[in-house]
């Protein structure tokens, strides 16, 4: 009977959570720029002034939430990195340990 891993991340999954995270960082820092975009096609500028008055008041909060999705991002990028490191390593030492036992070494010396 099959016993099922007891260890399991998807990280591809996770992976792909810290590139998410980042894209929604640098659409954040976009807003102004965004809200530029659509000056002229407001009409009235009372709307525009408005997005003007939501953006300055979102400016200080959009700094400390970027800053918190980067080091979620960051997180999850050394969570991949540092399990993906240490499944290479065990992988390594199932290797050679099955290596050294069908040579016909022990382990104690001779």
């Amino acid at each position: 009977m099959g016993k099922k891993s007891d260890l399991s991340l998807p990280l591809g999954e996770l992976a792909d959570y810290g590139r998410r995270l980042r894209s929604l960082r640098t659409r954040l820092d976009r807003t102004k720029k965004l809200f530029r975009s659509y000056e002229d096609d407001l009409g009235d500028t009372s709307v525009y002034d408005a997005l003007g008055d939501f953006e300055s008041g979102w400016e200080d909060g959009r700094e400390d939430i970027g800053r918190q999705l980067d080091a979620l991002a960051d997180m999850s990028d050394a969570v991949v990195r540092d399990f993906k490191k240490l499944d290479d390593q065990l992988a390594k030492d199932v290797t050679d340990g099955v290596r050294g036992k069908g040579d016909g070494r022990s382990s104690g010396g001779s």
